[in-house]
C-alpha cells in the first residue's frame, strides 16, 4: 500500500492488524511528492506482488496522480499497480473500508481503478438522468434529491 499525508496513520494500523493475523502486507509512505522518488520507490517496492495506491484526489482522465507516478517508478510494468480514490469532500477513510481494499488486492479482485465507499447505485441512476435530460449544469440537487437531503437556499 502506498500513500502520502493524513491517510497513512490509518493504512498503517489497519496494516499492523492484518499482518498480526499472518498477512503479507506492508506500507510505503510517501513523503515527498515533488520531486518524485522514483527510484526509492522502485526499490522499495520491487518485492511487491502487486501495489495499491490510495489517493485522496483524482485528475479527471488521469486517475490517481500518485499512482501515476508510481506506475511510472516501474519503468514498464505498470500492470501490478491499482489506484483507489478515497476520502474526496472530505469523507472519512475507515479501517473497515481500507481492510475491505486490503482483501480484495489480496485476492486479486481488485479493479485497476477504484472509488472506496463508492455508491455505484446512486451514481448509475445520476449518469442514467443525465443521459435522459442531456442539460447542462451543476447535478448536485439531483444527486441530493436521491439521497433524500433537502439542501437549504442561500442568499
Amino acid at each position: 500500500m502506498v500513500a502520502l499525508g493524513s491517510v497513512l496513520g490509518t493504512i498503517k494500523d489497519t496494516v499492523d492488524m492484518m499482518r498480526d493475523e499472518g498477512l503479507k502486507i506492508g506500507v510505503l509512505g510517501i513523503t515527498c511528492f515533488r520531486p518524485w522518488p522514483a527510484a526509492a520507490v522502485r526499490n522499495s517496492l520491487q518485492q511487491a506482488k502487486r501495489v495499491v495506491v490510495l489517493e485522496k484526489s483524482l485528475a479527471v482522465g488521469m486517475g490517481g496522480i500518485v499512482g501515476n507516478n508510481v506506475s511510472a517508478s516501474f519503468s514498464g510494468s505498470p500492470d501490478r499497480v491499482h489506484t483507489v480514490i478515497a476520502g474526496l469532500g472530505g469523507r472519512s477513510i475507515t479501517r473497515g473500508s481500507l481492510r475491505r481494499v486490503f482483501e480484495q488486492a489480496l485476492a486479486d479482485s481488485l479493479e485497476p481503478l477504484t472509488f472506496l465507499d463508492l455508491d455505484r447505485a446512486l451514481v448509475d441512476r445520476v449518469l442514467e438522468r443525465e443521459r435522459v435530460q442531456r442539460r447542462s449544469g451543476p447535478i448536485a440537487e439531483g444527486i441530493l434529491r436521491d439521497l433524500g437531503v433537502v439542501a437549504a437556499k442561500l442568499g
